[in-house]
């Protein structure tokens, strides 16, 4: 049995998971909730509230999981992408606490294990895994990419957005009507009321598999800004509609090209993953359009869809049975081009 700690810290939310091979045993997260005032996360105020959780979050993981520090086998950590203060904070625990055990060092690709989130399984609990190759939308604030997957080794990134990234999208979206921070799971709740065929928004026509969203928040404010000079109540009053409205243009932008990208390569594997793809009207397009395409559809448990630290554990059982470690040498990057 394969004990393996996995630390999470490349944003706001402090994480550590136990995992006895790939069976999850605990997965604690300590949210910071003290950005939802300043509309967005603040650097500076993350890293220091990361300095204050992680020994306690990790001290809970332990003992949730009835697992000794003696037992762990390796640890697992995110060295990026993210906000190098949050990054450098997690890194350095992690190798503090690898030397002093003894253990092995695995760094993990946090987009990566986004991706691997999918082979997180539950003790006693049958679960269906996506098969080799399969294809994975991986959608949150930071990031939006269409990656093939041929091995838990091999993946390849085959689309990208070239400016912004559909959760950056949701929650610009969000801000703009003045909803409160993160705006996406407000705009999933509310469009559930409103009228996704009450406004149209121009959403960008760009070539290949990649992805844009700076033209759809544009397009969004001037909208809105033309509206609320003949109408200083228009938000208020058609909230739901909007809400509803641009979730429609993000999903179909998104599906669009997914779509495509299954029929370029024959991949009928179809997975999602990353905060956005817990939004329920992405999951229920995907699991439509999958129906009518014959796809198999893969949709991450709701707790391993945001930034979590199981999915970092079980990226790193998989490179630790490869014997692929870290030194303490080892430094977090900001962005995945700057790995080196």
């Amino acid at each position: 049995m394969n004990y393996i700690l996995g630390i999470e810290s490349s944003c706001d939310d402090t994480s550590a998971a136990i995992i006895q091979d790939t069976n999850i045993l605990a997965n604690v997260i300590a949210n910071q909730e003290i950005h939802r005032k300043y509309g967005g996360v603040v650097p500076e105020l993350a890293s220091r509230a990361h300095q204050q959780n992680i020994i306690p979050v990790v001290e809970a993981a332990l003992r949730q999981a009835n697992v000794s520090k003696k037992q762990l086998k390796a640890i697992a950590f995110t060295r990026g992408p993210g906000l190098l203060g949050s990054l450098l904070v997690g890194t350095s625990f992690a190798k503090a606490m690898a030397q002093a055990l003894n253990i092995p060092l695995v760094e993990v690709d946090h987009m990566e294990a986004h991706v691997l989130a999918h082979f997180i399984e539950r003790p006693g609990v049958e679960k269906e895994l996506p098969g080799f190759p399969f294809l994975c939308l991986t959608v949150s604030g930071g990031h939006t990419q269409i990656v093939r997957i041929d091995s838990h080794f091999s993946m390849h990134i085959i689309g990208s957005t070239i400016d912004d990234a559909a959760g950056e999208a949701f929650d610009k979206a969000a801000k703009i009507m003045g909803l409160p921070y993160p705006g996406g799971p407000v705009i999933d709740k509310l469009a559930k009321e409103g009228n996704q065929e009450a406004f149209r928004f121009a959403v960008p026509k760009i070539p290949d598999l990649n992805y844009s969203f700076s033209g759809l928040k544009t397009s969004f404010l001037y909208f809105l800004r033309d509206r609320l000079k003949e109408n200083p109540a228009f938000i208020e009053e058609h909230k739901n509609d909007l809400c509803a409205s641009i979730q429609l243009a993000i999903v179909n932008t998104l599906m669009k090209k997914l779509t495509l990208s299954a029929h370029q390569t024959g991949i009928r594997d179809i997975a999602i993953s990353g905060g956005v793809s817990a939004n329920s009207f992405l999951q229920k397009t995907l699991i439509k359009t999958g129906e009518e395409l014959g796809w198999r559809v893969f949709i991450p448990e709701f707790s391993f869809t945001t930034d979590n630290a199981a999915m970092i554990a079980v990226a790193g059982y998989f490179k630790f049975l490869k014997g692929e470690f870290a030194g303490q040498d080892s430094v977090p990057y900001s962005r995945s081009g700057n790995k080196d």
